[in-house]
């Protein structure tokens, strides 16, 4: 199924492909993630076609891929606002979408959120400094924008963003995580963590449900020891 955003940034059905070959189901599975409770869509339901009443079993993915789709004639931006406003999102620049997917790869990658300005720069974007940016606009952002953010860690006032005094290794950070992993583990008996979950490791308020929820998606290139060292804790994969 495909959508768009429209103006005010809600989230739009426009249609829905052909059957899809096996292989490209495969090769697109890849690049989609299970959306949450709070996605657009949660709780809706779909015709199996069109003039028909049978209802379309749907997986609700986080709306963040873009697809191009072919067609018989093209248009300028202006055609195209004539044509469908909701094409680009007032306010919604391509910079914003640019910055979004750099912060999604770098997370899906196993990095955490930067702890400040300069700690995590990808391809000339300083994550930390655009995720302040995003936190001190909040209420400026689109409600689905704000669910993009919310999938990643980033919250408004901060909160899901750790706060640390200096730059870590990806070691120290493992480490300092799987600290509050087993303080939890201590406290409630298991590891089915929450989503949002943040937990409190001498005084720093650390994303836990974040990070067993990237640990989970990244189970096939965890090393032997990370993994049993969660199994430990009961981890589900």
């Amino acid at each position: 199924m495909l959508d768009r955003y429209d103006d005010s940034g809600r989230l739009r059905y426009t249609g829905r492909t052909t059957t899809l070959g096996a292989a490209v189901r495969h090769a697109l599975a890849d690049q989609l993630r299970t959306g949450d409770a709070g996605h657009p869509w949660t709780g809706r339901t779909f015709t199996a076609g069109w003039a028909s009443w049978e209802q379309l079993s749907v997986h609700l993915v986080v709306p963040e891929v873009v697809a191009e789709v072919a067609v018989d004639l093209a248009r300028d931006s202006a055609g195209l606002n004539e044509i469908d406003p909701g094409w680009a999102p007032e306010g919604w620049e391509i910079g914003w979408q640019r910055a979004y997917r750099l912060l999604l790869a770098h997370v899906q990658a196993g990095g955490a959120l930067p702890a400040g300005p300069g700690d995590v720069v990808v391809q000339g974007e300083d994550l930390g400094v655009w995720i302040a940016g995003q936190v001190a606009g909040w209420d400026r952002l689109v409600p689905v924008q704000q669910y993009l953010l919310e999938t990643v860690g980033v919250y408004p006032d901060g909160v899901g963003v750790p706060v640390v005094p200096a730059r870590r290794s990806q070691d120290e950070l493992w480490e300092r995580n799987m600290t509050a992993a087993r303080q939890f583990h201590a406290r409630e008996g298991h590891l089915q963590v929450p989503r949002h979950h943040r937990e409190g490791v001498d005084g720093e308020l650390l994303g836990l449900g974040s990070f067993v929820a990237n640990a989970r998606r990244r189970a096939a290139k965890l090393s032997p020891e990370r993994r049993d060292a969660l199994n430990a804790l009961g981890m589900r994969w």
